[in-house]
């Protein structure tokens, strides 16, 4: 049974006092309890199940400007003091560093905790192999599914506390339940694999076992008999499901330790044009039941709606404690990075974007190295779908598609077909092109 807020609270404050006991000028004391609950499924057949229940505990401790940090999952009364122990000895001989501190206290998160992160639910393993088969039966119905390379349902719930010398106390459950199913389709001598995947706080609000493995079917089967394409410059639209990456390298991108050493193609770009002026982006933690929702950083910072582009102009940085200081700009939240990251909802069509030229690819699979947020230069395997005057005519495989995220973010025209089914989310997208290797 996942630990109490109480039980986890006394753990801290005694982790607290010790530390100050010990010698700490300033600490923070994180406590978490995880458990979860997995079974994998090949074939409908069970394939494994997992459980773990962990309880675990990061000390930190300032001497003076020294800091140093450790964890440990041995709570035992006989380890605790030794633990201290060692986190003091270790801060007194690291370098002193000016900038390391506890968050301003004003920062700390003070409201209420409303956004419905936590549910009850619990599901018995025999309930969780059931779902999965459900799913994995429902591709099968299809005769080009030959085999599956695993599907999945798991379930975590988790409990933490956060405590620091400045008094800040708080802490919250959470839960996530996932589901997926990965089949793999045959046909004329050809081999593809996709999947569907669902994952959400509430068990209720999973997509339906048989609607995740009908999906995944039809996306294995449309990739059957796949043919190279030439080597060309074309639009490219890339499905919602991919097109979220590219958020992922622009976070990366914009973090306050990126930007302190200069390691990013973004670099002295606040308050710059960076994107075309219909792109706006969003990190938005108050999202009901939202998969990347929270109350406050892992430094207890309050996080906050924050607009990162406006407009096509880069507004915010993903600012922490420490990093903040370097750039002389105050923590936002974002020492934990993002939370529910988006590109807001373009004006255009999804038929508009693959009707936009008379020939263009449609891609919804990627692999491979992805973007260089030093050089800001993207290339990435990859396969989907030639579409000629809106029609997709047949899969493709084997190319390359490489740009630059200079390039890239000036010339993405958004569609209007947002969903907020993971923590990072974007409708799809045409980049207006990109340089295609094929054969």
């Amino acid at each position: 049974m996942l630990k109490e807020d109480e039980h986890l609270k006394k753990l801290a404050e005694n982790f607290s006092t010790n530390l100050k006991k010990s010698g700490a000028s300033e600490s923070s004391v994180l406590i978490s309890n995880s458990i979860s609950e997995s079974v994998n499924i090949r074939n409908k057949k069970l394939d494994g199940s997992t459980r773990s229940d962990s309880l675990n505990v990061v000390l930190t401790a300032y001497v003076g400007k020294k800091k140093s940090s450790i964890s440990s999952s041995n709570l035992d009364e006989s380890h605790i003091n030794e633990l201290i122990k060692k986190c003091i000895e270790t801060a007194k001989i690291t370098p002193e560093d000016e900038l390391n501190s506890l968050p301003d206290s004003e920062l700390y998160f003070k409201g209420i905790k409303n956004l419905d992160l936590y549910d009850e639910t619990f599901i018995e393993n025999s309930k969780k192999i059931d779902f999965i088969k459900e799913a994995e039966e429902q591709a099968f119905k299809k005769k080009e599914i030959v085999n599956t390379n695993g599907s999945g349902f798991s379930q975590n719930k988790s409990n933490f506390i956060l405590a620091n010398s400045n008094g800040f106390i708080d802490g919250y459950k959470s839960s996530n339940f996932s589901a997926y199913c990965e089949v793999v389709a045959k046909s004329n001598g050809s081999m593809e694999r996709d999947y569907e995947y669902s994952s959400k706080r509430f068990f209720k609000d999973l997509l339906e076992p048989k609607e995740i493995g009908q999906k995944a079917s039809e996306l294995a089967i449309s990739k059957l008999n796949p043919k190279k394409i030439k080597s060309k410059k074309m639009k490219v639209v890339f499905d919602k499901r991919i097109a979220k990456n590219f958020l992922s390298s622009f976070a990366s991108a914009i973090t306050s330790s990126t930007i302190a050493k200069g390691t990013t193609f973004l670099k002295n770009k606040l308050n710059t044009q960076i994107f075309n002026n219909k792109i706006n982006i969003i990190d938005k933690p108050d999202i009901l039941k939202g998969s990347g929702s929270r109350y406050f950083d892992i430094e207890g910072t309050s996080t906050n709606k924050l607009n990162l582009v406006e407009n096509g102009v880069l507004k915010n940085y993903l600012i922490d404690t420490y990093n903040g200081k370097k750039i002389n700009m105050k923590s936002n939240g974002r020492a934990s990075g993002t939370s529910n990251l988006y590109f807001e909802n373009g004006s255009e069509d999804y038929k508009n974007l693959i009707n936009s030229d008379k020939e263009i690819v449609y891609i919804n699979e990627t692999f491979g190295r992805g973007a260089n947020i030093i050089t800001g230069d993207y290339s990435v395997g990859a396969s989907g779908f030639m579409v000629e005057n809106g029609e997709f005519i047949y899969p493709i495989s084997e190319i390359t598609i490489a740009g630059n995220l200079n390039d890239i973010f000036n010339k993405m025209v958004l569609g209007n077909d947002l969903e907020f089914n993971y923590s990072t989310n974007s409708p799809s997208m045409l980049i207006d092109e990109l340089t295609i290797g094929g054969k």
